[in-house]
């Protein structure tokens, strides 16, 4: 078995099984924390609407904020919406993606996505400057937001670096894309890459445990 078969194979098998049984454990583990006693009387429902409207509100920042924040806040957004263009709209990809939902979707052209992914890898630097240049942010950041990082643009690079070649086999490159891809399958469900399925989940909770405690939001 070589390199290539191996990353299409074993490696992403494994991978995907490590994610969703991950991704489960921390759905579950989540659901079974023991929810600690109210010894105030509620002064709301805490319900659906207010979960929804901390979902909401937590897009953006609040006014007082906003001056400071502009620029991380801006990368933030650049990088998410480059992530799910690369992921979900280079047309290989949907192709992969059809292979086990039975669907397809329109994509964009090559070009366009290779443009996006240079755009996306620069903001993730920008970032990791940003947080290794703040005081704040480097104080508080840790191995997981470093690791975390880089799990997220190894995909990036590697997968820029394919129609490139630089005089290196198509098969290697694209066996090493697909690795760093299953790199970051397995970490995903662990790491604070984590909020990839959680942010919605935390975000809804803390507005019901809010608006219940009289809290604005």
């Amino acid at each position: 078995m070589d390199l290539l078969e191996f990353a299409r194979g074993p490696a992403l098998q494994i991978a995907a099984y490590v994610l969703v049984a991950g991704t489960i454990w921390r759905l579950v583990a989540i659901i079974l924390l023991k929810e600690k006693p109210e010894f105030s009387e509620p002064r709301g429902p805490g319900g659906l609407g207010a979960a929804l409207k901390v979902i909401y509100t937590r897009a953006f920042t609040a006014p007082v904020f906003k001056k400071a924040t502009l620029y991380p806040k801006i990368l933030g957004y650049v990088m998410h919406v480059g992530l799910f263009a690369t992921v979900f709209l280079f047309v290989p990809h949907i192709v992969f993606f059809q292979g086990f939902l039975g669907f397809d979707w329109p994509g964009l052209p090559n070009s366009a996505i290779f443009v996006t992914g240079v755009v996306t890898v620069g903001t993730a630097i920008a970032l990791l400057v940003r947080r290794m240049t703040s005081p704040v942010l480097k104080l508080i950041s840790n191995f997981d937001d470093y690791f975390s990082w880089l799990v997220t643009v190894l995909p990036l690079v590697t997968g820029l670096l394919i129609p490139i070649r630089f005089g290196i086999r198509y098969e290697t490159l694209l066996a090493v894309h697909i690795l760093s891809v299953a790199l970051l399958f397995i970490w995903l469900p662990f790491g604070k890459l984590g909020h990839t399925f959680l942010v919605f989940i935390t975000r809804g909770t803390t507005g019901m445990a809010f608006e219940r405690r009289g809290a604005k939001t």
